[in-house]
């Protein structure tokens, strides 16, 4: 939580992003402001993500919704509902927020994903989907529509994994019980190594096709596609402490050799290992 907590007010983006099939206006962390009065409630005029790291709120809206929020709460907006939310009188309180329109949305919209009935839920930990969300507005080089359609790709896919999230949410803890033990067993090696997709399905009691598709539904991306970015992540964090050299993360990795690792982390992050490691470690 040593991140969140040096995290202050502040814009992520110096200006909007726009892509044919949508964009982002606004996006960054706000802190202890006064929030919105549930006796005049907003109406926004586009679609916007609130995921609140501290908190002991509340959230309102038009359609009689009602409910306490704090950290580890994510809020979805829709364009033409109007809302309140912010802290209890005398609490701290501190969010990120996105504000997006476009085509694209309105498609996620029209299919139910962004579902007016289901505006709050839960993600955690707060760290992690905290770290996810900052990455999405990394900054990038230059600010074309490369750029632009890059950093929405990365919004798109962290906001697929939060909806999905929801849906699992929604489930008893007996229908998503293969589902957490496919993230764990994807997750992380254990003394055989790295277990692949159809070796984890097996362990799950589910046929690997069967397994593959119901994991892309509730997740928004494949098991392959999850074990890589995990893989991907451990390779950041080793990199941030600096205990390993690129050689030995590729075989720890299971990668078949240090260019395939540090092209699927540049896949991954945008940046080489050698580039991130300058930036969180400078020189």
């Amino acid at each position: 939580m040593a991140h969140l907590e040096n995290l202050r007010a502040q814009s992520w983006l110096e200006s909007p992003l726009a892509t044919p099939v949508g964009g982002l206006q606004l996006a960054g962390v706000l802190q202890d402001n006064e929030g919105i009065n549930p006796g005049a409630m907003r109406v926004l005029g586009s679609y916007a993500l609130i995921y609140i790291t501290a908190a002991d709120g509340y959230y309102a809206d038009a359609r009689g919704v009602k409910r306490d929020v704090g950290a580890g709460d994510v809020i979805l907006i829709l364009p033409e509902l109007a809302h309140a939310y912010g802290p209890n009188p005398g609490t701290a309180w501190r969010h990120l927020y996105f504000v997006f329109s476009g085509p694209q949305f309105d498609l996620w919209r029209k299919s139910g994903l962004l579902d007016p009935a289901r505006p709050v839920w839960r993600a955690e930990p707060v760290d992690f989907w905290a770290r996810q969300l900052e990455e999405t507005v990394r900054p990038e080089k230059g600010h074309g529509r490369s750029a632009a359609l890059r950093t929405l790709g990365r919004f798109l896919e962290v906001l697929g994994a939060l909806l999905a999230l929801r849906d699992t949410e929604a489930r008893t803890p007996a229908d998503r019980a293969w589902l957490e033990d496919g993230q764990r067993l994807l997750g992380g090696p254990d003394a055989r190594g790295w277990l692949s997709p159809q070796q984890v399905a097996q362990a799950v009691g589910l046929s690997y096709e069967n397994f593959r598709k119901q994991f892309a539904m509730h997740l928004g991306v494949s098991p392959g596609q999850f074990q890589k970015r995990k893989r991907i992540e451990r390779a950041q964090s080793s990199i941030y402490h600096g205990d390993h050299t690129l050689k030995q993360l590729a075989e720890e990795l299971e990668f078949c050799d240090v260019f395939h690792f540090s092209k699927v982390f540049k896949q991954i992050t945008g940046a080489t290992p050698s580039e991130f490691r300058r930036q969180v470690r400078g020189g």
